[in-house]
């Protein structure tokens, strides 16, 4: 297997992203790139993320599965420069990681067994689907954590709204010239350090998709011409509190 990115900012970025949610995860290899499926151990989140083979500008793999160390892996990705090209190569029971730029930097990292099972995201059906520039949600997600630790993703008459209550109260209220909302009325509430967390992926898109209903999981998708990144939220029940 060996394989190569002329622009492994991208990938460093979202390993950083996957790492705040766990330790060690699988990477796919196949036909069509490289992808990583995982779910947190409070099992309350599940990411996918994938790179199609188009992103890559040498592919030379079959099905290869590598059990990776993140905290290992992204301190290596973080050495890429901004001008730097990305050379993954397994050898044995090692990946290979060549760093080129203007002097060749080698590293190896030891794979590693993998016990938890591995699954897929699930297909599930939604109410509501909104298009959100993502800084925008950035900031409203910001302004909840401020008063709370959970907040409700609301449509209601055409309108998408972000709201936290506790003591104190937060609310950002987004209309169809803001936001495009396709919708039926319905109310959800997530967790907020787990939306934090997701949202740091608001640096490598534009726009963020949210699929939600009432009382049911969130999916938020984060995708550009050669990456997807999607997160599945479970609900915040009602006698939480």
């Amino acid at each position: 297997m060996l394989v190569k990115l002329d622009n492994p900012l991208v990938l460093s970025r979202v390993i950083d992203i996957i790492s705040e949610l766990v330790i060690e995860v699988r990477i796919r290899f196949n036909e069509f790139g490289l992808s990583i499926s995982a779910i947190d151990p409070a099992n309350v989140a599940m990411l996918n993320f994938k790179l199609p083979k188009s992103a890559f500008s040498q592919f030379e793999t079959g099905e290869e599965v590598l059990g990776i160390n993140l905290d290992n892996f992204k301190r290596i990705l973080k050495r890429c420069g901004a001008g730097s090209s990305l050379i993954l190569e397994k050898k044995e029971n090692f990946l290979n990681i060549q760093i080129q730029d203007r002097i060749k930097r080698n590293f190896s990292l030891n794979l590693i067994e993998i016990e938890t099972e591995e699954k897929e995201m699930p297909t599930l059906e939604y109410t509501a689907r909104v298009e959100i520039n993502s800084k925008d949600l950035v900031d409203s997600i910001d302004d909840c954590s401020v008063v709370a630790d959970a907040c409700s993703f609301i449509t209601q008459e055409g309108k998408f709204i972000v709201e936290a209550k506790s003591i104190d109260s937060a609310r950002s209220e987004f209309s169809g010239d803001e936001a495009k909302i396709e919708a039926e009325d319905c109310n959800s509430k997530y967790s907020l350090e787990y939306l934090v967390k997701f949202m740091k992926s608001a640096k490598i898109v534009d726009k963020t998709v949210l699929n939600f209903a009432e009382d049911h999981p969130l999916k938020m998708n984060f995708k550009s011409e050669h990456m997807e990144l999607s997160f599945l939220l479970a609900p915040r029940v009602k006698n939480e509190d």
